[in-house]
């Protein structure tokens, strides 16, 4: 969990509200890294739409290579994810 305050999404509304139920996996539940934006629901938008352009957008890169890529750099950040 991040050490910075979130609005965690049972206490979300409006727009910070809306962007939750976007971003909620099939079980209903919003990732950590996305809640540390909750405080801007701007940021919260351009992560989350970054993230979909950079792992599913056409590229030379397929997806199993992306996510390779991706779990390179969490680990070298020390990040469990």
């Amino acid at each position: 969990m991040a050490w910075i305050k979130t609005i965690p999404p049972a206490e979300a509304s409006g727009d910070l509200l809306e962007q939750y139920d976007r971003m909620r996996d099939p079980c209903g539940n919003v990732a950590n890294i996305l809640q540390v934006h909750s405080l801007s629901p701007a940021a919260l938008r351009a992560h989350f739409d970054l993230y979909r352009t950079l792992m599913f957008a056409r590229s030379e890169l397929s997806r199993p290579q992306r996510e390779m890529i991706a779990v390179v750099v969490s680990k070298t950040n020390g990040c469990h994810y």
